[in-house]
């Protein structure tokens, strides 16, 4: 049961229905004592610090990459990406925010509804615009709702229920957030959608070596053939970090990148000045594989980092070589986790073809509410079935690991505590 995309066999017919309970409710404000809420279109009066309390160590949520986003046009209402940023203040300080946007579109989120967006279409109805509380163009999960107690959170929701209501949109999503925001999320009465994604999890390999040991022989085999095509190819590797990453560098990287968007015709959402601001704002955030062969180089992948897991994001490359994507994209950067005792390498969204190299399937979340009562029934009736099919999904996945028993066992635990 592929996750990539919905559009094959759906297909939405509104019937009579009780309207959803998030519908149902009133978005008022819940008893506030010394709690105000604004709705902002930018980070700038916002303190840094403050915001960055909130968001703890993620470096994706951070005011500063944000910020990047919004002020080389990224993510903009040029683009489809209208910050609309939930705040709230107790006596000025910030207490709690959800960083929200209003799009016309559904491109950047890799959460998939252009399905349901086709439903509307298809029986007289606006789709767009719609609010999306999502990182722009990052398939990563981790906190959506910035505050420091389900109280609050639960706040935040209501107020963006209530915005939804105020702007008249069709709907509100919220994607990838971790287990303690969905779980608030679904308390609201959004309706919940699962997932998938592929991460490698670190129980405390000493090696490379180490790692495939855990491997039953045929993908261990497989493994080290590919490792060795790349080499006997003359490629060779530069993990940079920090001032390390030159302007030549990010010019270079940027190349690559632009490179795979028109390899799928399709253009890049992000641009030169963006990649170069995030290597100055987040530089001890940001790893950057290189792969040349002759002194030249020929392929690059962007990671992100924090202290326990490590991002993949975007690569490329201007030659092709058989197992070079699989080298530089993952096996760098399992060699990188395992060096930096780093417990989770994700390597970015879908993809099967990523268990044979090790990483795992994990489930992912996404809460959505509808203002239309009869489309939030048949898409409550929808994603009920869907989840039944993700489950199976999950099953058959986990069956075709490549590790052994023993292995298994290892990632499973590794995956408890990484949630």
């Amino acid at each position: 049961m592929p996750d990539a995309d919905e559009h094959a066999g759906f297909n939405i017919t509104p019937a009579p229905s009780t309207p959803h309970p998030a519908a149902r409710r009133s978005p008022a404000h819940a008893p506030m004592n010394d709690l105000t809420i604004d709705v902002i279109d930018s980070l700038a009066g916002i303190d840094a610090a403050q915001w960055n309390r909130l968001a703890g160590d993620d470096p994706l949520l951070s005011h500063a990459f944000l910020s990047a986003l919004h002020e080389t046009g990224c993510a903009s209402s040029r683009t489809g990406w209208t910050p609309q940023f939930i705040v709230l203040r107790r006596n000025s300080a910030l207490a709690g925010a959800l960083p929200l946007y209003l799009k016309p579109h559904s491109w950047g989120e890799y959460v998939f509804d252009w399905a349901w967006a086709d439903a509307y279409h298809r029986h007289g109805l606006d789709y767009y615009p719609k609010l999306v509380a999502a990182v722009p163009f990052t398939p990563v999960a981790g906190t959506r709702l910035l505050a420091p107690t389900p109280q609050l959170k639960a706040l935040l929701v209501r107020a963006a229920l209530r915005l939804a209501q105020e702007l008249d949109v069709s709907s509100l999503h919220v994607l990838l957030p971790d287990a303690d925001d969905a779980a608030v999320l679904k308390d609201e009465g959004l309706l919940m959608r699962h997932g998938v994604q592929f991460h490698w999890h670190n129980p405390g390999y000493e090696s490379f070596d180490d790692y495939l040991a855990g491997m039953n022989h045929d993908k261990r085999k497989k493994i080290r053939q590919e490792r060795r095509k790349v080499k006997d190819a003359g490629i060779t590797f530069e993990r940079l970090e920090g001032d390390a990453i030159r302007d030549e560098h990010w010019r270079f990287f940027f190349r690559c990148y632009s490179d795979t968007y028109r390899q799928h015709g399709s253009s890049p959402y992000l641009s030169l000045r963006f990649f170069r601001q995030l290597g100055a704002i987040l530089p001890d955030q940001v790893l950057l594989i290189v792969a040349g062969r002759a002194g030249v180089p020929i392929a690059a992948a962007l990671n992100i980092r924090t202290p326990k897991r490590l991002c993949g994001r975007y690569w490329g490359a201007l030659e092709y070589h058989p197992a070079l994507h699989f080298e530089t994209c993952y096996y760098q950067a399992i060699e990188y986790c395992i060096t930096r005792r780093i417990a989770t390498f994700e390597g970015g969204a879908q993809g099967e073809h990523k268990i044979a190299r090790g990483l795992l399937p994990v489930e992912t979340r996404s809460a959505h509410w509808l203002a239309h009562p009869e489309f939030s029934a048949a898409i409550e009736q929808y994603l009920a079935r869907e989840t039944i099919g993700m489950s199976g999904y999950m099953d058959e996945l986990n069956e075709r690991s490549p590790f052994k028993a023993a292995g298994i066992a290892a990632c499973t635990e590794s995956t408890g505590k990484d949630g």
